[in-house]
């Protein structure tokens, strides 16, 4: 039994099929996860893929995506509840893919950043310190850069695992690779990785 097979689905997508160290997804039609922020509307029904995680932990995942339309996203999720959630990946946004995180905290906020090297396949991470939120990008020649230090509350249940939406549209097609969480990387923000 794979390890995605014993996790949930909120808001399951039309199509889900597990591959050899992965799954790939196909997205629904108009799915996103946002709260209220500019665009005065909440969405809640994108495509999460969960498990429990009780204290600190770190979560790793590869994404490899067909990104085309405005706003296509896959990456690492952790939900609080609906009110309180991360998620961050690679996201469609003025015609090209850059790496994106959305805070929520009662409402959301939206950070971008290019990717200095091709978006095709990318390995992130998060990781929950007690009230502070990690957000990793792997380089390609080994180690890691910092994209987000963000707040969420602490010692509230977590449900961590993969995202994907697609809000302009449906059929966003992306590959989740190598998933794995696990304890927490070290606290040291800046430790030469």
């Amino acid at each position: 039994m794979s390890r995605f097979s014993r996790m949930t689905w909120l808001n399951p997508p039309p199509e889900a099929m597990e591959v050899p160290g992965g799954i790939e997804v196909v997205t629904g039609e108009k799915t996103d996860f946002w709260r209220e922020t500019f665009y005065g509307f909440i969405r809640h029904n994108g495509h999460f893929l969960w498990e429990s995680v009780q204290g600190d932990f770190t979560a790793e995942v590869t994404i490899a995506g067909k990104y085309r339309a405005l706003y296509d996203q896959a990456g690492l999720m952790m939900l609080l509840s609906d009110q309180h959630w991360i998620k961050c990946g690679v996201e469609v946004n003025d015609g090209q893919p850059v790496f994106s995180t959305v805070i929520t905290n009662l409402r959301s906020d939206w950070a971008t950043m290019p990717l200095p090297f091709d978006p095709a396949s990318v390995r992130l991470r998060l990781s929950r310190h007690g009230d502070a939120v990690r957000v990793d990008v792997a380089r390609p020649e080994g180690g890691w850069f910092l994209a987000r230090l963000g707040y969420m509350p602490a010692g509230l249940p977590a449900k961590v695992g993969i995202m994907a939406c697609s809000p302009e549209r449906a059929r966003f097609r992306v590959m989740f690779r190598d998933y794995r969480c696990g304890p927490p990387i070290a606290r040291d923000l800046h430790n030469g990785e």
